[in-house]
């Protein structure tokens, strides 16, 4: 023992926040190198977005199709208190301007995004 508390003969550890010594000489080391596909915050809003898809990783622009949503649903809630139940109350769900915006890939057909509009 030497007179840190290590056996003699051995290195002392590396300081913390620090990565392991190199290896000797004649040790092989093996590196792995992922292909990483940095993620961009992406804004998606009613018109068609120009993005790399996240799935098949091609340039795209995106496919916009629309769904019922919350607002669709509230705006339907209001109207019937107000006393148009019938069938008035059912006008939200053919106007697009009422739903939310499902972005999707072309390409693979993903759904990419997706614009809330509550």
């Amino acid at each position: 023992m030497d007179y840190k508390g290590q056996p003699a003969g051995n290195p002392p550890p590396p300081p913390p926040g620090y990565g392991p010594p190199p290896p000797a000489y004649g040790q092989q080391t093996t590196t792995v190198i992922t292909a990483g596909y940095p993620m961009v915050a992406q804004v998606f809003r009613e018109s068609s977005v120009p993005m790399q898809c996240p799935y098949c990783h091609a340039n795209i622009t995106t496919t916009t199709t629309y769904e019922t949503g919350t607002l669709t649903w509230l705006i339907c809630g209001i109207l019937i208190l107000f006393g148009l139940w019938l069938g008035c109350c059912l006008i939200p769900f053919c106007i697009d301007g009422c739903k939310d915006v499902v972005h999707s890939c072309p390409n693979c057909q993903q759904t990419v995004g997706k614009f809330s509009r509550m």
